[in-house]
């Protein structure tokens, strides 16, 4: 929650950029733009209005900052007082990770947005090395908006293509989280095998991949598929109805089995722990887990 001082680097970081009023009917407050003081606010209206403004912007109420690629297209979304908390319900699914490896040492996050998942990690779990690696430098200018903590021992944000950096990256992380979309969707260089292969190979043993899919569902279909074949089917998708998204969970784990009944039993802890609906995503990981795998076997006897 912010403190008074808190809320005085609230207004600094607005006032680092330039502010118009909304001129969208669905998103009431003000507008910030990347743009120097001399910008002619009127060129900048339309750009928003026509979707051919270049670059990420940002709308704030006074209780909520958004980023937005378009209005279409929303990034991120962060609760003002409550910089650290997971406002959308995807991302608080995609920490749906910890049930199955809950005390990560290493993760790397492929695609900044707001800076949520990274601040909530950082916050909530303290033994963790956090790399966040955005390919879009106008979306990490807005750092300091969202409130992510300053790179240090325990964090770094890096500007770099993603497939690219986990390319070069050391083997050994335990949770790579991926949530890198671009104006057309789904980042195109993290969306084939290739991605996939580099992606197992530098998971730890028992390694989680998670990934928002959002969009139709027709666009990341294939992906779905390449996921499976490179993780040996070890993949479970749930679906995210309030935001339209589905996620994937794929594990590197070699005959991964989970032991539902202690699963249940532990996402009580992780609710207690970290404030997120564990429970809920544990039976939404199960079921779907059984449908699944209900499913292979009558394709394998057809």
């Amino acid at each position: 929650m912010c403190s008074t001082r808190g809320l005085v680097n609230c207004a600094i970081a607005m006032s680092d950029y330039y502010q118009i009023p909304s001129p969208f009917e669905v998103e009431t407050g003000d507008i910030l733009l990347l743009e120097p003081p001399w910008a002619k606010e009127n060129e900048l209206r339309q750009q928003l209005l026509d979707e051919s403004y270049p670059k990420p912007f940002v709308v704030d109420n006074g209780e909520r900052r958004y980023l937005y690629f378009n209005v279409r297209l929303m990034q991120s979304e962060m609760l003002i007082r409550k910089p650290n908390s997971l406002e959308l319900r995807y991302t608080q699914k995609m920490m749906a990770f910890l049930l199955f490896h809950p005390r990560p040492k290493r993760i790397v996050l492929i695609g900044l947005g707001g800076g949520s998942l990274i601040k909530f990690c950082h916050q909530r779990l303290p033994g963790a090395q956090l790399t966040a690696v955005e390919l879009n430098p106008d979306v990490i200018a807005w750092r300091e908006a969202f409130m992510l903590p300053p790179d240090g021992p325990r964090l770094q944000v890096i500007e770099a293509d993603g497939a690219e950096y986990l390319e070069a990256a050391e083997k050994g992380i335990d949770a790579l989280l991926v949530d890198a979309f671009d104006k057309t969707g789904f980042a195109p260089s993290l969306a084939n095998r290739e991605f996939f292969e580099s992606a197992f190979a530098k998971l730890s043993g028992n390694g989680v991949l998670v990934i928002n899919l959002a969009g139709e569902k027709e666009s990341y279909a294939g992906l779905i598929g390449e996921a499976m074949h490179v993780f040996d089917d070890q993949v479970i998708v749930i679906a995210v109805p309030d935001d339209g998204n589905h996620v994937l969970f794929a594990f590197k784990e070699c005959h991964f089995e989970p032991r539902w009944r202690w699963v249940h039993n532990f996402a009580k802890e992780l609710r207690a722990n970290h404030g997120l609906d564990f429970p809920a995503f544990a039976q939404k990981l199960e079921r779907s887990a059984k449908i699944s795998l209900a499913r292979r076997e009558a394709i394998r006897r057809w």
